[in-house]
Protein backbone atom coordinates (compact mmCIF):
# COMPACT_ATOMS: atom_id res chain seq x y z
CA UNK A 1 0.00 0.00 0.00
CA UNK A 2 0.89 3.44 -1.04
CA UNK A 3 0.97 6.88 0.92
CA UNK A 4 0.18 9.51 -1.34
CA UNK A 5 0.45 13.62 -0.19
CA UNK A 6 -2.32 15.83 -1.56
CA UNK A 7 -2.03 20.05 -1.11
CA UNK A 8 -6.01 20.71 -0.68
CA UNK A 9 -7.55 24.16 -0.06
CA UNK A 10 -8.50 23.76 3.88
CA UNK A 11 -12.08 24.20 3.04
CA UNK A 12 -12.42 21.25 0.72
CA UNK A 13 -10.16 19.39 3.28
CA UNK A 14 -12.74 20.38 6.20
CA UNK A 15 -15.56 19.58 3.80
CA UNK A 16 -14.44 16.09 2.73
CA UNK A 17 -13.71 15.24 6.72
CA UNK A 18 -17.26 16.81 7.62
CA UNK A 19 -19.36 14.85 4.63
CA UNK A 20 -17.37 11.75 6.07
CA UNK A 21 -17.03 11.80 9.12
CA UNK A 22 -16.70 8.27 10.73
CA UNK A 23 -15.91 6.52 7.48
CA UNK A 24 -12.41 5.46 5.75
CA UNK A 25 -10.90 8.23 4.03
CA UNK A 26 -8.80 6.67 2.49
CA UNK A 27 -10.85 3.95 1.03
CA UNK A 28 -13.06 7.31 0.00
CA UNK A 29 -10.44 8.74 -1.90
CA UNK A 30 -9.16 5.73 -3.13
CA UNK A 31 -12.47 5.09 -4.83
CA UNK A 32 -12.60 8.38 -6.26
CA UNK A 33 -9.02 8.07 -7.67
CA UNK A 34 -10.60 4.88 -9.51
CA UNK A 35 -13.22 6.58 -10.81
CA UNK A 36 -11.20 9.63 -11.71
CA UNK A 37 -9.02 6.87 -13.80
CA UNK A 38 -11.97 5.66 -15.60
CA UNK A 39 -13.63 8.79 -16.44
CA UNK A 40 -10.05 9.66 -17.82
CA UNK A 41 -10.03 6.79 -19.93
CA UNK A 42 -13.71 7.03 -20.90
CA UNK A 43 -12.61 10.65 -22.71
CA UNK A 44 -9.59 9.52 -24.00
CA UNK A 45 -11.97 6.43 -25.77
CA UNK A 46 -14.13 9.15 -27.32
CA UNK A 47 -11.94 11.75 -28.11
CA UNK A 48 -9.56 8.40 -30.32
CA UNK A 49 -13.33 7.82 -31.76
CA UNK A 50 -13.96 11.74 -32.50
CA UNK A 51 -10.42 11.74 -33.93
CA UNK A 52 -11.48 8.38 -36.11
CA UNK A 53 -14.43 9.55 -37.49
CA UNK A 54 -13.19 12.38 -38.51
CA UNK A 55 -10.83 11.02 -40.12
CA UNK A 56 -12.86 9.25 -42.37
CA UNK A 57 -15.40 12.10 -42.68
CA UNK A 58 -12.81 13.03 -45.90
CA UNK A 59 -12.74 9.95 -47.50
CA UNK A 60 -16.57 9.36 -48.11
CA UNK A 61 -17.66 10.63 -51.44
CA UNK A 62 -19.67 13.78 -51.12
CA UNK A 63 -23.59 13.66 -51.55
CA UNK A 64 -24.58 16.06 -54.81
CA UNK A 65 -27.81 18.28 -54.16
CA UNK A 66 -30.00 15.96 -56.30
CA UNK A 67 -29.40 12.98 -54.46
CA UNK A 68 -29.85 14.45 -51.11
CA UNK A 69 -33.32 15.91 -52.51
CA UNK A 70 -34.05 12.59 -54.03
CA UNK A 71 -33.65 10.67 -50.64
CA UNK A 72 -35.53 13.53 -48.80
CA UNK A 73 -38.40 12.67 -51.53
CA UNK A 74 -38.16 8.67 -51.42
CA UNK A 75 -38.39 9.38 -47.30
CA UNK A 76 -41.53 11.26 -47.42
CA UNK A 77 -43.92 9.39 -49.25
Amino acid sequence: MATVNFSVPDEVKEAFNQAFEGQNKSAIIAALMRRAIDEAERQRSRAAAIRRLGGRRGKRPAANDAAIRKARESGRA
